[in-house]
């Protein structure tokens, strides 16, 4: 039917007018307050309605994604960064620059970064360095409010570093699994250990068994 994709667009706009009025709008609790704890999902709404912002704020969805920070270890205190180098090689834009540390006396790399920059004015979220991290030493940040009155350029990985609770905040099921995924890899590899140690019973038909 000649202009039937015209129709189904009009009609498509005046049904959500008609529910800007009639939808539901979201409860004053989905509205957390400033500095307050995040479940990391957004909040599905329909209908007029007014955050006061800044005193309160919609939850980001868990997957949204700003500047890439850097994961501190809970258990070595340490960036798990280990200066591989994937990430400034699948950036786009190539704003990460790495220098890989390096033993004093044999001149052989060491798994950790002596200088890490990014740059800030050059980044554009793609999330592409922490997707392919095999670390999972970088992750994508939720904090947005980042405007000053000077131009960010170069940060540090130390300008970036969060700790491990941080992660496990504003990505909880991303955490999750994560953390499923390495306690079944140590576990195998406990089991494989065990197995290897086991001693082998003695073959009853070599030489001088019988």
């Amino acid at each position: 039917m000649y202009g039937w994709g015209i129709i189904k667009t009009l009609a498509m706009t005046l049904a959500h007018f008609v529910m800007t009025y009639v939808g539901a709008a979201p409860k004053r609790g989905a509205a957390r307050k400033r500095g307050g704890a995040s479940d990391g999902q957004g909040t599905p709404s329909r209908g007029v309605f007014t955050i006061q912002y800044p005193s309160e704020r919609l939850d980001l969805p868990e997957n949204y994604r700003n500047l890439p920070f850097f994961v501190i270890d809970a258990k070595t205190a340490q960036l798990r960064c280990t200066a591989c180098g994937i990430c400034a090689q699948i950036c786009p834009v190539q704003c990460i620059w790495i220098e890989r540390a390096k033993e004093p006396e044999t001149g052989r790399p060491r798994r950790y970064p002596v200088s890490y920059f990014l740059d800030v004015s050059l980044c554009m979220s793609c999330g592409f360095c922490a997707e392919f991290c095999p670390f999972d030493a970088i992750k994508m940040d939720h904090d947005f409010e980042i405007a000053s009155y000077r131009r960010l350029g170069f940060m540090s990985a130390k300008d970036l570093a969060r700790p491990e609770s941080y992660d496990a905040e504003i990505h909880p099921s991303d955490y999750a699994r994560q953390t499923e995924s390495a306690r079944q890899t140590e576990s195998a590899r406990r089991t494989e250990d065990g197995q290897q140690t086991e001693p082998q019973p003695a073959d009853s038909t070599s030489p001088g068994t019988a």
